[in-house]
């Protein structure tokens, strides 16, 4: 629909430019067929929108529902019940999955960083540097189970067994394109006048880049770094083949750890009422875990986009 304002001022302009045409038909009108249209899309793209968050909030009205009596300070710092078992928690689930995230963190970030230097700084038009974005667009729509199957070739099958360090990989390989393409995004969208800035001042070109490139485009980095934590703390696919699971506290990076995602997968198909509803408890606080690293990210999204 037409703002008035705009509609004034278009009125207005008219006139002093002394306009051939004849003013009333930049008047707002319902009965015009332009402006029905435009109205009548307005409200059905609302409608739509209002109906696709429909499922949404009702998986999370569901995870409410079903999840929050059992979160109790116990749920975090137990260990997860047996078959027929009271209580119990998830506590060595949490630490698991923040270990191997952790993992991931630290593999997927720098090597991200790094690369996304070179694709958007030292040879952005290369044949390397095309090849390399193809594939990395490609792995982003990678299926998450044939990183846990390559991570378990790669690592479980040389190491002897599942463990924390093989789960990490798996989630690296998952994380570096999103960190990697958002990087070099970032970077790409510093402004020429700062560059040019560094250069006038006598930086020279690694100093430009470290100096004065990434702090600008950090904000935007941490964004995708973000988003990428969130994808990782949900995978349950390739934890299966790397990590697999664990009833105890992690104690040792190569040995089997347990996380939130294979938890709930695990528990979800007991035929035991308090495992079930464990698994609900699992559940809510992975959402909230994930909607919390999203949230994070879009905050650091808006910082970069009021720079």
């Amino acid at each position: 629909m037409e703002d008035p304002v705009v509609r004034n001022r278009a009125i207005s302009a008219a006139r002093e430019a002394g306009a051939a045409f004849p003013l009333d038909e930049l008047e707002y009108s319902l009965r015009r067929p332009r402006t029905v249209f435009s109205a009548a899309f307005t409200a059905l793209i609302t409608l739509l929108t209002l109906a696709a968050l429909v499922p949404l909030f009702s998986v999370v009205y569901m995870l409410f529902v079903r999840g929050i009596h059992k979160l109790s300070l116990s749920a975090f710092t137990l260990l997860p019940p047996t078959a027929l078992e009271k209580g119990g928690g998830f506590g060595n689930a949490i630490l698991g999955t923040l270990i191997m995230v952790g993992i991931a963190t630290l593999i997927s970030v720098p090597l991200g960083i790094v690369a996304a230097i070179y694709l958007a700084e030292v040879g952005p038009r290369t044949w390397l540097a095309q090849a390399v974005r193809s594939v990395a667009k490609i792995l982003s729509g990678f299926p998450s189970i044939l990183a846990g199957v390559f991570a378990y070739g790669a690592v479980v099958l040389v190491t002897g067994g599942f463990s924390a360090v093989a789960g990490g990989i798996a989630l690296a390989i998952l994380m570096l394109p999103t960190v990697m393409l958002t990087a070099e995004d970032a970077i790409s969208m510093v402004p020429a006048k700062v560059r040019e800035a560094a250069i006038a001042m006598g930086a020279n070109p690694t100093q430009v880049i470290w100096l004065v490139m990434l702090p600008t485009a950090l904000p935007g980095i941490l964004t995708g770094v973000m988003l990428a934590v969130a994808r990782a703390a949900g995978e349950t696919a390739p934890l299966l083949f790397t990590a697999l699971f664990s009833n105890f506290w992690p104690s040792a990076l190569m040995e089997r750890t347990a996380s939130l995602a294979v938890l709930i997968y695990n528990f979800s198909g007991m035929p035991f009422e308090n495992q079930i509803e464990m698994a609900w408890a699992a559940a809510l606080v992975l959402v909230l875990l994930v909607l919390t690293a999203n949230l994070i990210g879009q905050g650091f999204s808006r910082h970069s986009g009021q720079q």
